[in-house]
């Protein structure tokens, strides 16, 4: 097996070489052969993968940095328990965090880029909160299987973890503005608790570019920034792209559809007025879990094994350096991008 490489996108000739050898052996296992060489389609500084044509069609492989190596053990989990919502993989390294998986399809930004559509927005959004409803009986499970745990109880502590670390360069007016927060923030926080919706997994980066769309539908892929959580905290990242993608006021119906739209899977559970109310309280409290989220992909960056597979220290930007910081402070600012009713 050969690989292509570029100046921007070596890795480590060792851990290449395992990678190599690792990829060749799963293939094996099915009865399929490369037919071409490895490509290294995007090296960043959390996560790695790579391209290769095969017997049975294009195959993919994805690391992630060790603290976001949960995403194989997740997929393969997902696969078992909403097969027609991801796509299976081929083989999963649970240790390494390794994945190999067969071509997904077209992606749903890529097949309306010319013409963004919120009919196929509100399709992704219905569908994701099936997957989430299926999902969420084995939130335990996924604790099990590394997922990190940010539950509405647990994300009071998770704030001042972030407050209390010197790696979230944050202005001291807006540290001041978050620790005078800490007490309400405690209050969503538990308001959130009690709404009577069942935790489960919390995509984090939910949005057109991260969903395959085939002949039986909709599949969710990029799980490495995963979490267990209020469900609805899906909808910060979601909705702030849907609204960038159709050129949609935040605050205006458009967007309410969507909001709605996710929500019709979860009106079993509660009225519509109570899972508003809870959109917003999650919407806020998500906050922090997306500066968790940057604070462990950036964490992992740091370790020895994943530079190894760089072949050097990662390059981090500087707007990924800062993004735990500007995560945090956008809990300050109040709420005008909230859907109306």
């Amino acid at each position: 097996m050969t690989v292509a490489t570029s100046a921007e996108d070596r890795l480590g000739a060792e851990w290449r070489a395992e990678c190599d050898a690792w990829i060749t052996d799963r293939l094996a296992e099915r009865g399929i052969t490369g037919t071409g060489p490895v490509h290294n389609v995007r090296v960043r500084a959390w996560s790695i993968v790579r391209r290769l044509e095969t017997s049975a069609g294009r195959t993919w492989f994805k690391a992630n940095v060790p603290s976001n190596g949960f995403e194989a053990a997740v997929i393969e989990a997902l696969a078992a328990w909403v097969p027609e919502l991801v796509v299976p993989p081929l083989a999963v390294d649970r240790d390494r965090g390794w994945l190999l998986g067969p071509d997904g399809g077209p992606i749903l930004r890529e097949m309306t880029a010319e013409r963004p559509d919120p009919v196929r927005w509100a399709e992704l959004l219905r569908t994701y909160a099936a997957l989430q409803r299926a999902v969420a009986p084995h939130a335990d499970r996924l604790v099990r299987l590394g997922v990190p745990d940010l539950r509405p109880a647990r994300m009071p502590a998770a704030l001042a973890g972030l407050l209390a670390d010197p790696a979230v360069r944050l202005a001291e007016p807006h540290r001041a503005a978050l620790v005078a927060l800490l007490p309400e923030y405690d209050r969503w926080c538990a308001d959130l608790a009690g709404d009577g919706l069942p935790a489960s997994i919390q995509h984090d980066d939910l949005h057109d570019g991260n969903v395959f769309v085939g002949p039986t539908g909709m599949r969710f892929f990029d799980w490495g920034d995963a979490g267990l959580a209020h469900p609805f905290g899906s909808l910060l990242v979601a909705l702030n792209v849907a609204a960038d993608q159709l050129g949609a006021d935040p605050a205006g119906p458009e967007l309410s559809r969507l909001r709605d739209a996710y929500l019709e899977p979860w009106t079993d559970l509660r009225d519509r007025a109570d899972l508003r109310h809870s959109v917003r309280l999650a919407l806020r409290v998500a906050k922090v879990g997306r500066a968790v989220s940057w604070q462990r992909a950036l964490r992992g960056a740091t370790a020895p094994d994943w530079q190894r597979a760089l072949g050097g220290p990662a390059l981090i930007a500087p707007e990924h350096t800062t993004a735990p910081a500007a995560w945090l402070e956008t809990l300050t600012e109040p709420d005008p991008d909230q859907p109306a009713n």
